[in-house]
């Protein structure tokens, strides 16, 4: 089998960017791999245009991972969506002011970071959860939303960048249901892009995670791997241990096997473990085992696509509440004692 086209996101602030690609080595690698780098774009700093300059002038392509600020949710969700275009901007007009070249532009669309933590941490679940339970009805948000940002996907096109989108999983089987249940409650976005990235991190996925990764691959334009480390900070009870080289190597010949290109989350964890080098010696020939529990997984998102579907149609159920109790008091009332008068 020969490589898949591989593409490494980094999220880095300046400083340790800058620690990161000291020297050509990191490079060197990325250009042996052939690979893409998914640059998050955390700041409009000079050190981050520099690396970009460096990266251009090796000929290593570059996607720019749009982000914003942690104060505005960090990912790009319902509730963001003018300040994902005003960051566009800015980075258009950084772009310009250091001459940056970028082959594509790539949109985070994950639930506002500040509620996430809400949802897990301290005092602020309950109210944090409540706030969902209200944005569920809520069906105008989730329209304005989705226009606006397939608005931006269509102005970025226009400038010349291909556009890809990072999405959780789980927008698959909200699909298959053809609801928008996860969209109106956690603030994800269902867009049309040139090439969808699920993140099937199965670090972050627990026991089953590589049957997981398995079930959900083929209908990824991308495979999202992970996590080897780094990353933004969250919470102790989302936190998950690093892949070791195995787990890595693991989810990678699953990807290979379903003729999937993969984006690897992140270059600062292969390269803090040592997995970068390594890489270019990988043998991608051989297949790595069919996942245990992977027939298990499918069952489960069946279940899962069959109650989006009718939480997106409440109707169902009270139609079907009144059909049986109309069943109820048909059969009491044929149980009742005939006068025979």
């Amino acid at each position: 089998m020969a490589q898949p086209q591989l593409t490494f996101f980094c999220e880095l602030a300046p400083e340790p960017l800058a620690k990161l690609f000291n020297g050509r080595f990191v490079i060197d690698d990325l250009k042996a791999l052939n690979a893409t780098l998914s640059l998050g774009i955390l700041d409009f700093s000079a050190t981050r245009a520099e690396l970009v300059k460096r990266l251009n002038k090796a000929g290593a392509p570059v996607v720019a991972w749009l982000l914003l600020p942690v104060e505005d949710g960090y990912w790009f969700n319902i509730d963001n969506y003018d300040k994902a275009a005003a960051r566009y901007q800015g980075f258009k007009a950084w772009t310009r002011e250091h001459g940056l070249e970028w082959v594509g532009v790539g949109l985070d669309i994950e639930m506002d970071i500040n509620e996430m933590r809400a949802l897990v941490e301290g005092a602020g679940k309950r109210s944090a959860a409540r706030r969902l339970l209200l944005r569920f009805a809520d069906q105008q948000r989730m329209v304005h939303a989705r226009r606006g940002y397939q608005a931006l996907v269509d102005e970025i096109r226009s400038d010349g960048y291909s556009v890809e989108s990072y999405q959780l999983p789980l927008i698959v089987d909200e699909r298959g249901a053809r609801a928008t249940v996860l969209q109106r409650t956690f603030g994800l976005v269902d867009l049309v892009t040139d090439r969808e990235v699920l993140m099937l991190y199965s670090s972050s996925m627990g026991p089953r995670g590589e049957a997981i990764l398995w079930s959900y691959a083929p209908e990824a334009d991308s495979v999202g791997v992970g996590i080897t480390g780094g990353g933004v900070d969250l919470p102790d009870a989302i936190k998950a241990d690093p892949l070791t080289w195995d787990e890595f190597t693991r989810d990678l010949r699953l990807c290979v096997m379903q003729g999937k290109p993969i984006h690897i989350f992140s270059l600062e964890g292969c390269v803090a473990q040592g997995f970068l080098a390594k890489l270019n010696t990988f043998n991608w020939d051989r297949a790595a085992p069919i996942p245990a529990g992977a027939n298990r997984v499918r069952g489960i998102r069946t279940a899962f696509t069959a109650l989006l579907w009718t939480l997106e149609r409440p109707w169902v159920l009270l139609i079907g509440l009144a059909i049986l109790v109309g069943l109820g008091f048909l059969f009491k009332r044929s149980d009742l004692p005939q006068d025979t008068r």
